[in-house]
């Protein structure tokens, strides 16, 4: 019974500690979408790749029209599945294959939400990823009692309006740290 348990991460920020090694995992503020006793589903909310919106559309045969979003970043949401997309959006809507995250926002993994988008509808919000991050059962409670993460109650400003380069140090002023007083290793350059 020597298990630390921790409560249910769900709509929940990560926030990777500063001295984070995994390359996947370095800097990143992940959404958990899912934490239950199977593991945990989650998507890096900051790290834009190459390709935009646009490009994303065309790759499964859609057109997006609207300019704004066109140009708008595709996000690195983890290593997993990193051939299938993954919108995290606000409101939930009535799509196919939505996971719901509290009252808010909705993760769908089925096409008909882009399909909505590049008809002028969809959601209101959204972040698009491509792949998404998974533990195993225990997984990520393990990594949290080694001080991997620290942990935020998500919000959804800062995932959707939160200038992608800004949402890490703003997930910690979240919870009023500065990452500077964090390094928990001295005399390294």
């Amino acid at each position: 019974m020597g298990a630390q348990t921790v409560s249910n991460l769900t709509n929940q920020f990560l926030i990777a500690m500063p001295d984070m090694a995994d390359p996947n995992f370095g800097g990143t503020v992940v959404f958990v979408v899912e934490h239950n006793e199977k593991g945990a589903l989650g998507l890096v909310i900051n790290r834009p790749m190459e390709i935009d919106l646009a490009t994303l559309f065309e790759r499964i045969d859609l057109k997006l029209e609207i300019a704004p979003l066109a140009g708008s970043p595709v996000f690195f949401g983890g290593p997993v599945q990193m051939d299938r997309g993954f919108v995290l959006h606000q409101p939930v809507g009535e799509w196919n294959s939505t996971v719901a995250v509290g009252d808010e926002l909705g993760l769908t993994s089925s096409k008909d939400v882009l399909e909505a988008v590049a008809d002028g509808g969809g959601p209101r919000r959204m972040l698009v990823t491509l792949g998404y991050a998974g533990w195993g059962p225990g997984q990520l409670e393990e990594e949290i009692s080694r001080n991997a993460w620290l942990t935020a109650p998500a919000d959804a400003d800062l995932i959707f309006d939160t200038p992608a380069d800004e949402r890490f140090m703003a997930a910690f002023r979240l919870l009023g740290i500065d990452p500077a007083f964090l390094a928990t290793s001295a005399g390294h350059a």
